[in-house]
């Protein structure tokens, strides 16, 4: 099946890959504005998130065969790729194992180590809202916010709600498989993979995702990185600080 995405702009294709329990729309904003310097933009949903299908079968095998599959239909033989977060992993391991795929390579607040499950009370929170009793969008974010103290993040999640039939809403993720196979997220990008092209790793000042500690298995696997720092951001940093973080990445696509 194939991947949902939108499409804008004409020119080079840049595909931009979500993190966990995000979709392409929190992209939208980032996505008009490298269309406006000369990128065709293609924001996926990765399965089971957004609009795309649900499967019993996730992890980044998975998702980075949903992705060449993309370009396939698409007749993309060339592309550069953003991903945040999980959807860092996902463009590591394509262009890991696809390098003649992907030209230049952009990862957001995530490396290739391993990261131990973290999103345990989060899951908590969105699994405890029971949409048989039909709650409003009001009372649904009063459960989360029960769990989830911090503003942005509860916005964040809560962009997922959606009228699955009048009167019933529902989240567009696959919260079942998500909650039985949390430990998916933090695998590692295997030891032999490598990327010789360029690569630019950006992260959040705020953020502990990319240590400088991490900083010499970023270079084992892509040899040739650049890591650079968003200031007045953490992990979100394409959200909390959407101006450095475009900055950034739109000198590295056109370098």
């Amino acid at each position: 099946m194939l991947l949902h995405s939108n499409i804008i702009g004409e020119g080079r294709p840049l595909l931009i890959i979500h993190g966990f329990l995000g979709m392409s729309d929190n992209w939208k904003t980032l996505a008009s504005q490298y269309a406006e310097q000369g990128f065709q933009v293609h924001t996926l949903d990765l399965r089971n998130h957004g609009k795309s299908f649900h499967s019993n079968d996730w992890g980044y095998d998975f998702m980075v065969q949903d992705v060449v599959e993309y370009c396939q239909f698409y007749q993309l033989q060339k592309v550069d790729v953003i991903g945040h977060s999980m959807g860092g992993k996902v463009v590591m391991l394509l262009a890991t194992n696809y390098p003649d795929l992907v030209d230049r390579l952009i990862v957001a607040d995530i490396g290739p180590k391993f990261y131990a499950p973290h999103h345990q009370t989060i899951l908590a929170s969105l699994n405890a809202v029971d949409f048989s009793k039909k709650p409003s969008r009001a009372e649904v974010e009063e459960i989360v916010s029960g769990y989830i103290h911090d503003f942005g993040t509860r916005q964040f999640l809560l962009k997922n709600l959606y009228w699955k039939v009048p009167g019933q809403l529902d989240f567009r993720f696959n919260l079942k498989v998500f909650t039985e196979n949390t430990s998916v997220i933090g695998d590692a990008l295997p030891f032999e993979n490598h990327f010789e092209k360029e690569t630019l790793f950006v992260r959040g000042d705020k953020s502990d995702y990319i240590l400088d500690s991490d900083f010499e298995t970023i270079y084992h696997h892509f040899p040739n990185a650049k890591i650079e720092t968003v200031s007045n951001a953490g992990h979100w940093l394409h959200a909390e600080n959407p101006k450095e973080f475009f900055e950034k990445t739109v000198h590295f696509l056109k370098s």
